[in-house]
């Protein structure tokens, strides 16, 4: 694909001295005829794809079924189709950008855009977006892992060891795993790992279709149920009916929880920078297939789990099936499944934020592992300290989602699309740029301004 040639050989020149400043020289030239061409050494379209998709998913997953059951089937499907297109776009924009500059980082688009106060209020945003992530996916794991464990274990059994602290597991995880991946210079590293992850998410999958037929409905009459997401002692045939739209206080979870599920811009330009023969064109079709594929797991793993539980859908969808189904050997699997899975995303988004603080704190500085390590063992310790003592996943889904995350998503491609591009709206692009924008205040606004309502009668 014909691309500006000086763009072009910016962006090489970026790209190339981060691989330089880390491995030694080992590229060969870019440019040839004004085509991008590529490094000696790069990631290939299946690993990116697996790459893009690990960012794009995660415990997001799991409260997507609790979204379907506050907005109905047809309400959740026309906003994650809405969500998950916008997102393509956004990327579209921030390819095209990438492209005419040469910039190869989202902070630096911010930098080109705005000067400085760009760069650090896209650099802030980064780092706010991917520190809730990873505390929501290490969260996961303080509250699964010990019920992971104990579903392997005898039901008789009085005394809670060691093991069944979600607490220390979390910390003996995060030193053990999450720490040795996160210290990994480059982001095609975890390409293998991203792979696993996804097959993982497969598995999850198959399990929620299956034991859509395992589960009767209505819930059964004689369980006693403790958790209030499962108030079920007056369950009547009226709860199977599947509600095609709902409008209540809680749908205001649901357009942050899914562009929290849809945000991988952060990682885009590191995958795109360490691509094999990289294009515009050729990063595009891999957004496009992660989003797609990301985007076919979402609504089948959404519609069976709220056609599982209705109404009475855990805001975490295991928990569910950990009522009913204990000691199922399926779920317990899953269980465990996705718990790899969401450890090894972890590092992943890890990148970008550890990144975003370097570019701010150091700007273009050669590499250096002190400030890497340094870097990277404040960042997870953060990420630890929330993940320990958040007290439910939906605060950071509503709260991250409905400000940094539609900002990262939409706003900010759109306002640098039209700050970069100064040519006539009536273009394509602007118009797009323009409702993105848009768009994403009014997502943004509307969903913080629920969540918070709803936090007040509730508290």
């Amino acid at each position: 694909m014909s691309i500006n040639k000086d763009s072009a050989a910016d962006l090489y020149r970026e790209c190339v001295a981060s691989d330089r400043n880390i491995e030694g020289d080992e590229t060969t030239p870019l440019i040839t005829n004004g085509l991008l061409q590529t490094r000696a050494k790069g990631s290939s379209f299946a690993s990116s794809v697996f790459n893009l998709m690990n960012a794009i998913m995660g415990s997001g997953i799991l409260g997507l079924s609790y979204a379907m059951a506050h907005t109905g089937i047809v309400g959740f499907s026309l906003l994650l189709v809405l969500v998950s297109s916008l997102a393509a776009y956004s990327i579209h924009l921030l390819l095209k950008l990438c492209d005419q500059t040469g910039i190869n980082s989202y902070e630096g688009l911010g930098e080109k855009a705005l000067q400085k106060p760009g760069k650090i209020l896209v650099g802030i945003s980064i780092v706010i977006q991917n520190i809730g992530g990873m505390s929501s996916y290490l969260f996961i794991l303080k509250s699964e892992l010990p019920a992971a464990i104990g579903s392997f274990l005898s039901p008789d059994r009085t005394v809670h060891d060691w093991y069944e602290d979600g607490r220390l597991l979390l910390i003996i995880v995060t030193l053990c795993v999450v720490v040795p991946l996160a210290m990994f210079p480059k982001i095609g590293f975890l390409g293998y790992t991203s792979s696993i992850a996804f097959f993982f998410m497969l598995y999850f999958v198959v399990v929620v279709v299956v034991k859509k037929w395992s589960i009767p409905c209505p819930l059964p009459h004689n369980m006693t149920i403790l958790s209030d997401a499962f108030k079920i002692s007056n369950s009547s045939d009226s709860e199977c009916t599947p509600k095609l739209f709902i409008i209540s206080s809680k749908s205001g979870f649901a357009i942050p929880t899914m562009a929290f599920s849809f945000l991988c811009h952060t990682t885009v330009l590191p995958i795109y920078c360490e691509l094999d023969r990289p294009s515009k064109a050729k990063m595009q079709n891999i957004s496009n297939v992660s989003i797609s594929l990301s985007f076919t797991i979402y609504i089948i793993s959404a519609l069976f789990g709220y056609l599982t539980f209705y109404t009475h859908v855990d805001s975490e969808l295991l928990l569910s099936y950990d009522t009913f189904m204990p000691r199922d050997i399926m779920v317990m699997v899953v269980r465990l499944a996705i718990l790899l899975s969401v450890l090894l995303t972890v590092p992943l988004i890890h990148f970008p934020a550890r990144k975003a603080v370097v570019f701010m704190l150091f700007g273009n500085r050669p590499f250096s592992w002190l400030i890497h390590v340094t870097a990277t063992l404040t960042i997870l310790s953060v990420v630890l300290l929330l993940a320990l003592f958040v007290p439910d996943i939906r605060n950071v889904f509503g709260v991250v989602g409905s400000t940094t995350s539609t900002c990262l998503l939409f706003v900010y491609p759109g306002i640098f699309y039209l700050k970069i591009n100064p040519g006539p709206l009536r273009s394509f692009d602007s118009i797009g740029a323009v409702l993105l924008v848009v768009s994403g205040f009014i997502m943004g606004i509307i969903s913080l301004s629920v969540i918070v309502n709803t936090w007040i009668n509730y508290s």
